[in-house]
């Protein structure tokens, strides 16, 4: 086979895997943006520096770095379960055609 893809349950576990490890480190960016989120940074009691370190929370809160992460995770959870439901209906399907082409 010349030229082509060859595509294997393995390989599509495979991926299911890795997307699974990327959903669980989208995750700990989850945790750690809303850490940052709820930190007021040390920069001092003068009024200017009491307003930039209230930005810098805000920025670092949910809508901003907190939720665009959140959004990005959730979209990759729901990315690995589409795959994965894909993978299974394939390994299903690969099965059901091996079985029918056995039994002839």
């Amino acid at each position: 086979m010349s030229g082509g893809y060859r595509l294997t349950p393995d390989d599509l576990t495979t991926q299911v895997t890795v997307l699974a490890a990327l959903g669980d480190r989208a995750d700990g960016l989850v945790r750690t943006a809303g850490e940052l989120a709820r930190r007021l940074p040390k920069l001092g009691t003068a009024p200017p520096a009491l307003h930039l370190a209230k930005q810098l929370r805000d920025a670092a809160g949910h809508p901003g770095l907190t939720g665009e992460v959140t959004v990005a995770s959730a979209e990759l959870s729901r990315l690995h379960q589409d795959l994965a439901a894909t993978v299974a209906d394939y390994v299903r399907e690969e099965h059901d055609v091996a079985g029918s082409l056995g039994a002839s």
